[in-house]
């Protein structure tokens, strides 16, 4: 199983042939989707309807280890997304048609 990274220019490219529309619009189009799901996950978490849902998760501050050193240093707190992919979303990738 090889590893695909998905780029935004990537997503911008299969709309355009897809949909036809010009890629400056449909680079604004996407561009403004990521912009307002970003700025949804700043106040609440996000949920997308048979997609699945984003969640932010706070991390405690902890120490840290460098594999190589050995040294020690603080990792410091922050938040993350969790992506958690809805039953529809499992069922689609799971099957085999």
């Amino acid at each position: 199983m090889t590893k695909i990274n998905l780029t935004k220019k990537d997503i911008v490219l299969s709309l355009n042939k897809k949909n036809g529309y010009s890629i400056a619009f449909t680079k604004r189009l996407v561009n403004d989707l990521i912009n307002s799901m970003i700025e949804t996950l700043k106040d609440d978490d996000l949920f997308l309807k048979n997609i699945g849902s984003f969640k932010k998760k706070e991390k405690k501050e902890r120490i840290g280890r460098n594999p190589k050193t050995k040294e020690k240093f603080i990792i410091t707190k922050r938040k993350v997304v969790i992506f958690t992919p809805s039953l529809k979303l499992k069922n689609k990738i799971n099957s085999n048609v």
